[in-house]
């Protein structure tokens, strides 16, 4: 693989809420990139990137594919079979984007390693910052791998953001479990406050626009002042997927003999949040969690 930032050529996979703004940031920094979509991108194409008709054909033609897909079983499907990514893969560095187990980032690592003869190598680069930093390019990416690999997968995602490496393999998704720890605990606290401050006749932007200049202030805070004031919870971050990623965090937790305070409270909301049908919303859905577990069936009192 030629190392030169001009001559790698870049792919992608998964181009949804968070791959598609990342994809565009891609094309704009480096000039070109590949990419292959189940539904056509015409926004992309009009920019001038190229889709190809399979994974394969990804795998075959890229130096470096980022893949943005919601877990490890949509990249295991995406990578296996006739014309999977690793087919016709050459030398080719993988970056594996979404949130996911680090036990089994490094075990699909190990797979792919032995399959390809070491052809394909991989590093691990979650990121944070929601729609809005992937659409602004500046999204905090976590790396885990080899140095030589996340330097020039730091080099290929800088337009998007600010890649950090921080360990080996499997090092990034420690960071995100820790990030969605804090975004947990964070969105549950915004969320609840809310509901105590409207209830007892407090002005909710006045409050918000406040305490976002002291210490209750915070990104996330920024992000969703306005709909935990008006109440909407349209689809951004959406909240079941943090079931998910706070279960990698509990992995984390036994396997480093952490005995967690908060976590499992923050599992129990979470997983009611799901139980309660509001699982597809935006994780801003805890205020309206916290204003109607008075008549979810079973609330402790």
């Amino acid at each position: 693989m030629n190392d030169a930032h001009e001559d790698v050529t870049v792919g992608m996979l998964g181009l949804g809420a968070i791959g598609l703004p990342m994809a565009q940031r891609l094309l704009e920094g480096h000039g070109r990139l590949l990419t292959a979509s189940r539904r056509p991108q015409p926004e992309l194409a009009a920019a001038g990137a190229m889709a190809v008709a399979t994974p394969r054909e990804l795998g075959a033609r890229a130096d470096v594919v980022l893949t943005m897909l919601p877990d490890l079983p949509e990249l295991e499907e995406a990578l296996s079979g006739p014309d999977g990514l690793l087919a016709d893969a050459g030398d080719l560095l993988l970056l594996i984007g979404s949130t996911s187990s680090a036990p089994g980032v490094r075990a699909l690592a190990a797979r792919i390693t032995t399959q390809t003869e070491g052809r394909v190598r991989v590093v691990d680069c979650p990121v944070s910052g929601g729609v809005d930093g992937a659409a602004a390019g500046t999204l905090s990416i976590m790396l885990g791998g080899e140095p030589a690999e996340t330097e020039l997968a730091a080099r290929v995602l800088a337009p998007c953001g600010t890649p950090v490496h921080l360990g080996p393999l499997g090092a990034g998704q420690v960071a995100k479990a820790c990030n969605q720890l804090v975004v947990a605990a964070t969105i549950l606290a915004l969320g609840e406050a809310t509901v105590l401050a409207e209830r007892s006749g407090l002005d909710l932007d006045a409050l918000w626009t406040l305490l976002s200049g002291g210490y209750a202030g915070s990104r996330l805070l920024d992000s969703r002042r306005e709909q935990l004031v008006a109440g909407t919870d349209e689809p951004s971050g959406i909240a079941r997927y943090m079931v998910k990623d706070l279960g990698f965090a509990a992995d984390i937790a036994q396997a480093t003999h952490t005995d967690p305070a908060l976590l499992p409270a923050l599992r129990a909301a979470f997983d009611g949040i799901v139980s309660a049908g509001l699982g597809e919303r935006d994780i801003s859905v805890t205020r309206r969690y916290v204003a109607e577990r008075d008549s979810q069936p079973g609330t402790p009192r």
